[in-house]
């Protein structure tokens, strides 16, 4: 491996962007335990040395060239597993090993307690279960070792070459080394993982703000009760409504006016229109279906939220012509006229396929709709006779006429005029449009 890759793996803890981030909390934990001990294991050869030469400085630097070559193993190969492994037995038993040289536990000055790291890290990294066997070899060891030193307490094997002096200074010093390192070995997890929880957090917030906005697109396509229930990929969406006002609104000669204008001016025109639509649309409770090319469906009544969907539908039709006379932008640019057609009467509602799907609806009142829009005359709203059956007392309509409808044959049809002045002191006619 080359120099620099080998020295980039080194500062970078052996982290690569494929890594979980579980796998990172675990590289940047034992990196940061390797550091520790060998910044420890300098402080004992420097207090060796202050000490004299009584006392031996193989073994801490023994201990720093151990973790030094398996950070190096590591760095070159990128065996993760085989490095933590590693790093999890030399903080196991060096201490022990160290102790037995040294006398027992008085001599070493507790020097087994540094063992503690290695179930330490393996509960931080490996988890509850996995640190188990870790945990329990360093009680066997500590047992066993207190074990030989009770048996040997009175041997000369047992007799210290250390003086009181430096046993009880290094006692200090492992209990207060240990107790450091365990502290900042377990600050430093608690706060690389408060880091992930903050990025989780984050990453939660950011997605549920783009699952909002995904809702939103959705609602902007298809009604809320129909988005909620596609949230089912299993689920069939189909309904069929008994008494449901369909209005086609047809924007006159608009594919010979289209003809004279650039594509951008086409689209403004009717991105124009069409917003202004929905806007009079919502205001009105009314469930925009979908615009065909010109052409522009609503529809009223395929829920329950809407007392008199009709008389809804009605309104906006005379809003829509109204508006369309008076729009100062339409104007000065292109003078536009609407042909409408209402129909009221029972359909099928539901969204068809799986891929770019649209809610629509279908059955004889919307052909209907659409075929008595076709044979209106301009700024015309043309009513079929349930529709005016159910709004004759509080809107003006002309004397019907009869046209002759492809499918249909001749059908009577009621021009809409405007509201009726009278309205509220007639009554409301209730039509059965099921028989």
């Amino acid at each position: 491996m080359p120099a620099y890759a080998l020295l980039h793996r080194l500062r970078s803890a052996g982290i690569t962007p494929d890594d979980s981030d579980d796998l990172r909390q675990q590289k940047s934990l034992l990196y940061f335990v390797s550091g520790l001990v060998s910044i420890a294991a300098a402080m004992w050869l420097l207090v060796y040395w202050l000490a004299g030469p009584r006392l031996s400085s193989s073994l801490p630097f023994g201990l720093q060239v151990a973790i030094a070559g398996n950070l190096l193993v590591y760095a070159a190969w990128g065996r993760f597993k085989l490095f933590r492994t590693t790093l999890l037995c030399i903080l196991l038993f060096f201490p022990f090993v160290a102790q037995w040289a040294l006398g027992d536990f008085v001599s070493a000055s507790g020097l087994v307690l540094w063992g503690l790291l290695a179930p330490l890290c393996a509960l931080l990294c490996l988890g509850v279960e996995e640190s188990g066997p870790w945990f329990a070899a360093y009680v066997v060891l500590t047992l066993l070792t207190g074990a030989m030193d009770f048996f040997l307490a009175d041997s000369q094997l047992s007799a210290s070459t250390i003086p009181r002096r430096i046993s009880l200074l290094f006692f200090a010093l492992n209990f207060a080394t240990i107790s450091v390192l365990v502290y900042l070995s377990m600050r430093f997890a608690i706060h690389e993982r408060n880091q992930t929880l903050v990025k989780l957090e984050d990453a939660h917030a950011r997605l549920a703000l783009e699952q909002a906005r995904s809702e939103r697109l959705l609602l902007n396509i298809l009604p809320a009760r129909i988005a909620e229930r596609l949230k089912d990929p299993e689920a069939t969406v189909v309904d069929g409504a008994q008494d449901v006002s369909v209005m086609f609104a047809d924007i006159v000669n608009f594919t010979e006016l289209a003809a004279h204008l650039p594509p951008e001016a086409v689209f403004a025109l009717l991105n124009h229109v069409f917003g202004k639509f929905d806007d009079l649309a919502e205001a009105h409770g009314l469930e925009k279906i979908k615009t065909i090319g010109d052409a522009y469906m609503v529809a009223g009544g395929l829920d329950d939220h809407l007392p008199d969907p009709c008389q809804a539908v009605a309104e906006l039709a005379l809003e829509m012509c109204e508006w369309l006379a008076r729009d100062d932008h339409l104007k000065t640019a292109v003078p536009l006229q609407l042909r409408i057609g209402i129909s009221t009467g029972p359909v099928v509602a539901g969204v068809v396929g799986k891929k770019k799907f649209i809610y629509d609806l279908w059955g004889d009142t919307v052909n209907l709709a659409h075929r008595i829009t076709t044979e209106s005359m301009p700024n015309t709203i043309l009513c079929d006779s349930a529709t005016f059956l159910r709004l004759k007392y509080r809107f003006v309509f002309e004397d019907p006429v009869t046209l002759r409808l492809k499918g249909k044959g001749m059908v009577s049809v009621w021009r809409l005029l405007s509201r009726s002045s009278t309205s509220l002191r007639q009554p409301v006619l209730d039509v059965d449009l099921t028989q």
